[in-house]
């Protein structure tokens, strides 16, 4: 990989081009790693068809939506919100993965951007899901799921879903830095399942039980969720009862991943300056 020699460029417009240039190599070379590891791209490719066809025609059967409706086209905002819960487990387990192979020291010691390498872990995953998505948008189309409100609405659902994940990439780069370790970041991997799960993705908040409907309804997914369905017009309409985030929910989307990236973004470039000491 070619990086920058020792001298750091000086003023803030300097450092920010060094930064994205160092950045978008580590992106390069992220992508390029999944030459050699084809199993881990075509996993991340097949899982979002998979999901289609599993919760579609299994929960499609026995879930009837609310206020009526195709329960695939209700469940296709789901499922792209609980693909991008994935972004937080794979740059964790890829950050882990290089943390315990000694990766992390090598580029700490090369003459580069400090926060050019969460950077271009978080790019680097972009780039994937985007692929992801388009594949599940795909599995969407020729199960029977619609985009309803045009175009431009539903390049606004996109566009959220592609915010939200790289906000949890950053989170997922600094558990990967505090783990450092690759068997223990697997090991964690099922615990982020019921995040997505505790929401209205698959099924409605309102037969929960008071006290689980109240976090699943306050879940940032069911924010996303309730968004996309409302962009692209899928069933599933929130009523003038439901939680705050639901009735307002891409701007309770957008408040989640300033936050997100407001505590994450510092905190990992913090994690990654002080690694090992």
């Amino acid at each position: 990989m070619a990086l920058h020699a020792p001298a750091a460029p000086t003023g803030r417009l300097g450092r920010l081009r060094w930064t994205l240039t160092d950045g978008l190599t580590l992106v390069w070379r992220n992508l390029l790693q999944l030459r050699s590891q084809p199993g881990e791209l075509v996993g991340a490719l097949v899982f979002p068809a998979v999901m289609v066809v599993l919760f579609g025609y299994v929960f499609g059967s026995a879930i009837k939506v609310p206020g009526g409706g195709d329960y695939r086209e209700y469940l296709m905002p789901g499922l792209f919100a609980m693909t991008t819960m994935t972004s937080f487990m794979a740059t964790m387990v890829g950050v882990a993965t290089d943390s315990s192979k000694g990766v992390m020291d090598r580029f700490r010691s090369m003459p580069m951007a400090r926060s050019a390498v969460p950077f271009g872990q978080v790019g680097g995953d972009i780039i994937v899901g985007l692929a992801g998505m388009v594949i599940m948008v795909g599995c969407g189309l020729a199960v029977g799921w619609r985009i309803h409100e045009g175009l431009p609405r539903a390049l606004a659902a996109f566009g959220l879903l592609i915010l939200l994940r790289y906000a949890l990439s950053w989170a997922g780069v600094l558990c990967g830095l505090l783990v450092k370790n690759e068997e223990t970041a697997d090991q964690m991997v099922p615990l982020i399942f019921p995040v997505s799960m505790l929401s209205n993705s698959f099924v409605p908040t309102a037969g929960m039980p008071a006290w689980l409907r109240v976090i699943a309804d306050w879940n940032p997914v069911s924010a996303m969720v309730a968004a996309c369905r409302g962009l692209f017009g899928n069933p599933g309409v929130v009523t003038a009862h439901a939680a705050l985030p639901l009735r307002h929910p891409v701007a309770a989307t957008l408040i989640w991943c300033g936050v997100l990236l407001a505590i994450f973004v510092p905190l990992t470039v913090r994690r990654f300056r002080t690694l090992n000491r």
